[in-house]
């Protein structure tokens, strides 16, 4: 009877949400409910072993150290230099300020790894000089949104740091998964940008460059000062975790120090940037580690009273072909991240899923790239958009919902083209892990 009563786990949760409880408490107190109905007192230490397990493992330490490494890219100003550099390239081009606010989310996502930090930062930067420049407001919001979300699919993905060790997979197997369909959607996002400008350019005016010229020299100077150091921080955190050189813990820790050593070198380090880098890194870090415990307690109280043998029967006696039961489990990620964070979705989701993709016989990495995907596609789609709501956050009055939900629209659809290339061929997901793992560095 127990494996029958954990399936009214998912509801329950569903139900304390809409209560008004946040997520962590949330999957917390279903955990300790269900657990208690079944297994009474000793739930207390079932839960308890599962706050220091997510104590223990080491490949969580890696989560505060991009965060702090995000933090001190924002707060001494380098992504802003970051910024300025990319548009003095791309400037010239169809929608020039929208192609370089994706460049700048690409780069951005490269080293931090943060949603919501990636697209916070980029909006405050770019906002402004698209509405000076007149662009339609609908691509504004769709520029925003997208290039903000890149952060789930460009490593190091926080998501995917927490993801890896839940489903058993190597994170630096997951990050070189993810990079080309990363890199592959951000290049249509630019392409879509570029297209859309060229033969609509009422919606992307170029404007005309009324600041001094530059002279290429100067290009090149600012190219070298700017650019330069940050794609050597990325290398030193995203090449090393690629090429097998350091785990993601490692790299994490080198991204850190590093992002500090290029704010001295920019002469922007103060005590003041360092202070509310932290106190930044303090409020993230705790905010995911707080579901990551939750979700361990909720998943580990789900597989103890049998909930995963359940929900597997149910799956594998319906007759459905394996093809159908990847789609279900798919599509319920999707309607999950309307309602719940990317983090809890991994950790409500994934422990179930898991053992029935290995199952039907599907490749780990395959998958979860594909499920990451779909993460990044529900991150953007209305209603309940978790993009919307941050842009919604740092853009002025007169940038409306409708303007945000038409916007994001298309990108979307590119979203699911790329998810469609992932499902048709397994290769952009699975050619560069066993590329890199057969090589001989």
């Amino acid at each position: 009877m127990s494996e029958y009563l954990s399936l009214l786990m998912f509801p329950a949760l569903i139900g304390f949400i809409f209560l008004g409880l946040q997520i962590s408490f949330a999957m917390m107190l279903s955990a300790a409910v269900f657990g208690y109905l079944v297994f009474e007192d000793v739930v207390a230490y079932q839960l308890l072993s599962k706050i220091e397990e997510t104590a223990s493992n080491s490949v969580l330490a890696a989560v505060p150290l991009f965060i702090f490494m995000g933090a001190m890219l924002e707060k001494s100003g380098i992504a802003e230099r970051l910024f300025h550099a990319i548009h003095l390239w791309t400037k010239r081009l169809p929608g020039g300020i929208g192609v370089g606010t994706i460049l700048l989310g690409t780069i951005f996502a490269a080293a931090s790894g943060v949603v919501g930090a990636t697209e916070a930062v980029i909006g405050l930067l770019a906002i402004p000089i698209m509405l000076k420049h007149q662009y339609d407001k609908r691509l504004l919001s769709g520029v925003i949104c997208s290039s903000g979300s890149l952060g789930t699919a460009i490593p190091p993905s926080i998501t995917v740091i927490v993801l890896g060790p839940v489903a058993g997979v190597s994170v630096g197997q997951l990050f070189n998964g993810l990079l080309i369909p990363g890199l592959l959607m951000a290049g249509l996002f630019i392409l879509y940008v570029i297209l859309i400008a060229y033969f609509k350019p009422a919606m992307a005016p170029s404007g005309t460059d009324t600041g001094p010229q530059i002279t290429l020299s100067e290009k090149l100077k600012v190219t070298v000062t700017a650019l330069l150091p940050a794609a050597a921080l990325i290398f030193t955190v995203l090449g090393t975790i690629l090429l097998g050189l350091a785990t993601p813990t490692e790299a994490s820790a080198c991204g850190a120090v590093g992002a500090v050593l290029l704010s001295i070198l920019y002469r922007s380090c103060s005590l003041s940037v360092l202070w509310e880098s932290v106190l930044r890194t303090v409020n993230i870090s705790a905010m995911i580690l707080m579901i990551v415990m939750a979700g361990n307690m909720f998943a580990g109280i789900f597989f103890a009273t049998g909930g995963m043998g359940t929900v597997q029967s149910l799956l594998l006696d319906s007759d459905l072909s394996r093809y159908s039961v990847l789609a279900m489990i798919l599509g319920i990620a999707f309607i999950a991240g309307f309602l719940l964070d990317m983090m809890s979705v991994v950790l409500i989701i994934i422990p179930v899923a898991m053992p029935i993709v290995r199952l039907l016989g599907f490749d780990d990495i395959w998958f979860c790239v594909a499920f990451l995907v779909i993460l990044q596609t529900s991150y953007l789609t209305p209603p309940l958009a978790p993009s919307i709501f941050y842009l919604r956050a740092i853009s002025p009055a007169s940038i409306t919902l409708k303007h945000m939900y038409a916007g994001v629209i298309p990108f979307i659809g590119i979203q699911i083209v790329v998810l469609v290339a992932i499902l048709a061929i397994p290769e952009l997901a699975t050619w560069l892990p066993k590329k890199l793992s057969t090589a001989n560095w």
